[in-house]
């Protein structure tokens, strides 16, 4: 595997062809999927829930990185696991404390799933430093979760180094909001190791090339 993780979001996918959209990403080279869930509270939008995952993790082999944006994610970290998730990934706005989101990622790992958090825009990097040494990635986003297809906000990515520098050094530190071929490069500059990409990816006419500019 390249040392870059690329993980294709399905959010702007082909939702009737998502077997076949799953499989093009495989083929363009990207080792995970980056499954987005969205409740219509955390975050404004309502996308996808259980049995979507459960049905890639029949149709794929593929790392599903699923993103929970949505409140009390302790509540369903046992359904999106058993449903085939190998990362979950929380909002730590999502929690009211840090020993709330000590116990999210405690939760997690008991089901032998890789734990991630993440962090919107407005959060400093600072907020999560008690969890670094807990977690296996981190999420930085570049856009305000909720919808696809925003502009990276370059503010953003200045947490990458300040996280990297505070971090184990195995960790996953990755980058979702607004990656092309030029933002990737941004971030990859400053220390991330994996990155989000939907409409980059999924409305390009070439998925392959499309993934491979991101390296």
């Amino acid at each position: 595997m390249k040392e870059i993780i690329i993980s294709p979001s399905i959010l702007s996918a082909d939702f009737a062809n998502l077997k076949q959209e799953v499989d093009l990403a495989a083929q363009a080279g990207a080792p995970w999927i980056h499954v987005d869930v969205m409740d219509g509270h955390f975050v404004p939008n309502i996308t996808i829930g259980v049995p979507v995952v459960k049905s890639l993790r029949r149709a794929t082999d593929l790392v599903l990185d699923t993103h929970l944006m949505i409140e009390n994610p302790e509540k369903f970290v046992k359904p999106f696991a058993d449903a085939g998730s190998d990362i979950l990934t929380f909002h730590y706005e999502a929690c009211s404390d840090i020993s709330h989101a000590e116990a999210v990622i405690s939760l997690i790992k008991s089901f032998g799933v890789k734990a991630g958090v993440s962090i919107k825009p407005a959060t400093a990097p600072e907020m999560i430093f008690p969890l670094l040494d807990k977690v296996d990635l981190v999420l930085v986003m570049t856009v305000e979760p909720g919808f696809g297809g925003q502009e990276f906000m370059h503010d953003c990515a200045m947490k990458i180094p300040v996280i990297k520098a505070n971090a184990p050094e195995n960790i996953i530190i990755q980058v979702d909001g607004g990656i092309n071929n030029l933002t990737s490069k941004i971030c990859t500059s400053l220390g991330a190791n994996s990155l989000v990409a939907g409409s980059y990816i999924f409305n390009h006419h070439d998925y392959k090339s499309a993934v491979e500019s991101l390296y």
